[in-house]
């Protein structure tokens, strides 16, 4: 099969194979097997062809919910899962499988690799095979598959790249085909294929245990200024975008969370098959604006951190969660051009509550007071002791001085 000599696994493969002679390796590993000289070589290829050494043969013994077992031997039983077959196997059913371990003295047995596994005569690209590591070279791994020689490129042996190749030689490893050419003698492998698809597989396996709406707890793998990676298990991550980590405004996530961290969060969404999944801390915590009509009253003075400045005025954070605008009409008597010149980020300034929208999730401020002086300033009368005066001044007679009770007013607000 022709390789597209632009595509970079086809660079890489050329790379791994400079130096290397396919052709030869049948040859050199004949010689060097006891009894070459007598056929030692055939027997060698003959056994090879047989298949992998963890492939049993076992008979169905019992079938109890989704486990089959299976009889492997004297003393030696297995357990297979029920979707390994196409229907249900009958007691005393024979069937080849391969070994995956133990657990609670029974091995764990598949039939989907023997079943995907090619024969000789089948071998073709993307077609799955059982190659015995028999060598190593610069560029990769020398194999087998039954009598024909393989080469595994050093990048496709695992995920990640090996330092020491030489721990695979002796192994039998499953191997997707990248390449036959039989004229040449050549076959081409990939265990990392192999890998990756496992992994996909359990990856959307464990996609199906999450849910937009459910609760989840993972830790955090990486931390950028627009938010941080939580891993969620199995190679699956979500991402807490900056504007979800909290109720409170976050400029930098790195100011909430920390690599390693353990957090709590609520899936939010779950797109592209789950290659991207979206989290939130900050639904997990109690909203303020639910409680904030019970809590701000209209013409009530607060005090509030400015957070952002606009062409229009000032954003101001009252508390954790809840931030209001302080209009440009609202920052001054006279007409403000510049809110900068006003307010400054960072600043704690007093304002008063004009507006408690929870629906709109809009919470109006002022500087002025309902009678448009400034807050704090020498006008700024405090709207009971005015309203007082006013009360006082209707029980009088009509020739009373108004402006003597708003002296009076003033002077119970500032005394001395």
């Amino acid at each position: 099969m022709a390789r597209d000599p632009q595509d970079p696994l086809s660079a890489e493969i050329d790379a791994a194979l400079d130096g290397v002679d396919l052709q030869n390796l049948d040859s050199r590993e004949a010689a060097a097997a006891p009894g070459a000289a007598s056929g030692g070589a055939q027997a060698s290829a003959k056994n090879a062809a047989r298949g992998p050494a963890n492939v049993r043969r076992g008979t169905v013994v019992g079938v109890s919910g989704d486990d089959v077992f299976v009889e492997l031997g004297p003393r030696m039983q297995g357990v297979a899962a029920r979707k390994e077959f196409d229907e249900v196997p009958a007691v005393g059913q024979a069937f080849d499988f391969t070994l995956h371990g133990r657990e609670d003295d029974l091995w764990v047995l598949t039939r989907r690799e023997i079943q995907a596994l090619a024969a000789w005569d089948e071998v073709e690209v993307g077609s799955l095979v059982k190659a015995r590591v028999t060598g190593q070279n610069t560029g990769g791994l020398e194999a087998k598959i039954g009598p024909m020689a393989a080469f595994l490129p050093a990048s496709q042996v695992a995920l990640r790249h090996e330092s020491d190749l030489s721990t695979y030689i002796g192994q039998t490893l499953t191997c997707q085909v990248l390449e036959v050419d039989r004229a040449r003698k050549r076959i081409l492998l990939s265990r990392r294929a192999v890998l990756e698809k496992e992994r996909a597989e359990a990856v959307q396996e464990s996609l199906g245990r999450f849910s937009a709406g459910q609760k989840i707890r993972g830790k955090v793998t990486r931390v950028e200024a627009f938010g941080a990676f939580v891993d969620l298990g199995n190679g699956i991550e979500g991402l807490v975008h900056v504007s979800n980590l909290s109720r409170r405004r976050v400029e930098n996530a790195a100011s909430v969370v920390a690599v390693g961290q353990e957090v709590e969060a609520q899936i939010t969404e779950i797109k592209d098959g789950g290659k991207r999944i979206g989290l939130s801390m900050k639904v997990l915590e109690p909203d303020p604006w639910e409680t904030a009509p019970s809590r701000y009253a209209t013409d009530a003075i607060v005090s509030g951190r400015v957070t952002r400045i606009a062409e229009f005025g000032a954003f101001v954070e009252v508390e954790p969660g809840l931030e209001g605008l302080l209009h440009v009409s609202q920052m001054a008597k006279d007409r403000v051009r510049r809110p900068g010149d006003y307010a400054k980020v960072g600043e704690t300034v007093t304002v008063r509550i004009v507006a408690v929208e929870p629906a709109k999730r809009r919470l109006s401020l002022s500087r002025l007071d309902p009678r448009g002086a400034v807050l704090g300033s020498e006008e700024a009368v405090d709207a009971s002791v005015i309203d007082e005066a006013l009360g006082k001044a209707t029980s009088k007679p009509a020739l009373t001085n108004l402006g003597g009770l708003f002296k009076k007013a003033l002077e119970r607000k500032n005394p001395g």
